[in-house]
């Protein structure tokens, strides 16, 4: 494969070798790909002032020179522990013309059957990139199944697999996915690489993120999720806080009596960090996790008492009846902005979350022990009204409003 000088196959400073699934395979090496370079014209030269081709200056509002995807992340996104939660793989680390042309991609239409729908429809920048329905309406119509889950901290989950049920083995094949859904944007792969082929602005992305103007559908995978991998959260008032104190467990001069009550609540009482912030055996020092927000694994967290429902999450999968109503979590970075809440939306407001854990648990066969008392019944915080506004307080210092006006996360097309 041939690179510009521009695409460089670097990765932000948290790349690690820990991967979700198999590498993705080069798209110069797939035989079956689609071969759609030419349908694309690719002559037409910049302005004379080394500007964007007309062809893309016309339709999307993107800088002469990409954004800079590669961002020197803090402190506590730094330990080692944190760089080990990375799933990038190692051909296919965050470029700045890669994860542009994943941008573009991500606000297109295009990919979707009637030029309805983009993978941005329902995930939403101003909503920390999930939708505030409960269902997300398709192409045609018709509602999805289950609901939303934002494509932030994609690149932090360790074992790399996506969806609620985690079917899909690495964000390189999540990302075609829903393209392919009948109900979400209704295309084949065939279909998709024609229609992206067919938008004469995509030859000089392709080009500069891919070294020639080809389209193939993992070339799409690829570039989408170099996007998703580079959306990451670290600007909230929780990472300031942070930053002041260098340790979760102090009080945080910059937090409300009432933050640090929810956030003490959080690591201790609530017994929400063993889940939440899961950093391994104890050991001396800060936490070496104060940065990832997210359960490691597909959980069951007691929302029902039987596995005798519609959705049983990771175990109609795998038929396993272990795996019966476990689900993958989302982060709770931006959480505040995230509802509704749970895989079918049923809590529409955080404090409803708050007291599902404090009381509301049930005695699901798969249950988290984590969530069982001494003696295996679901556990009960019995929290004061107080408490339960305390934590809701804490979850709300993880919103990251720099991040949800970042231009480089935001739809390029000129509407």
């Amino acid at each position: 494969m041939r690179f510009p000088p521009r695409f460089i196959a670097c990765s932000l400073t948290l790349v690690a070798a820990a991967c979700g699934g198999d590498p993705a395979t080069p798209a110069d090496d797939d035989d079956d790909a689609p071969d759609a370079g030419a349908e694309v014209d690719v002559d037409a030269a910049p302005d004379d002032e080394g500007g964007l081709p007309d062809e893309v200056a016309d339709v999307l509002d993107l800088p002469d020179d990409p954004f800079d995807y590669t961002d020197t992340l803090p402190a506590h996104f730094q330990t080692a522990f944190v760089r080990g939660l990375d799933n990038t793989p190692g051909d296919n680390g965050i470029t700045d013309d890669g994860a542009t042309l994943g941008r573009v991609l991500f606000y297109d239409t295009t990919l979707s059957a009637n030029d309805t729908v983009a993978c941005a429809s329902c995930h939403d920048q101003s909503t920390a990139f999930t939708d505030p329905a409960r269902f997300s309406t398709g192409f045609d119509g018709g509602l999805t199944g289950r609901n939303s889950m934002p494509v932030m901290e994609a690149r932090f989950y360790r074992n790399g697999r996506f969806f609620w049920d985690e079917r899909a083995a690495t964000l390189e094949e999540q990302v075609l996915l829903p393209i392919q859904n009948e109900v979400e944007m209704g295309l084949t792969l065939d279909e998709l690489v024609e229609r992206v082929a067919g938008r004469p602005y995509y030859g000089y992305l392709f080009e500069q993120a891919f070294g020639d103007p080809d389209v193939t559908s993992e070339r799409i995978a690829l570039a989408l999720a170099q996007f998703s991998r580079a959306i990451v959260s670290y600007r909230s008032r929780y990472d300031v806080g942070l930053a002041e104190a260098g340790d979760i467990a102090l009080p945080f001069p910059s937090f409300t009596a009432e933050e640090n009550l929810g956030k003490d609540l959080f690591l201790g009482r609530g017994g929400c960090a063993v889940c939440h912030l899961e950093a391994g055996p104890p050991g001396p020092g800060p936490r070496p996790n104060q940065a990832i927000f997210l359960i490691d694994i597909p959980t069951n967290n007691g929302l029902d008492a039987t596995t005798n429902v519609d959705d049983n999450g990771r175990g109609d999968v795998t038929d396993l009846p272990q795996d019966a109503g476990r689900f993958k979590s989302p982060s709770l970075r931006n959480v505040a902005l995230g509802a509704p809440y749970m895989h079918d939306g049923r809590f529409s407001t955080l404090e409803q979350v708050v007291r599902h854990y404090s009381t509301g648990v049930q005695a699901h066969p798969n249950l988290d022990p984590r969530l069982r008392a001494p003696g295996g019944a679901p556990r009960r915080l019995d929290l004061t009204d107080d408490e339960v506004a305390a934590l809701v307080a804490f979850l709300e210092t993880l919103t990251d409003e720099a991040l949800l006006a970042d231009e480089r996360f935001a739809d390029p097309f000129k509407r």
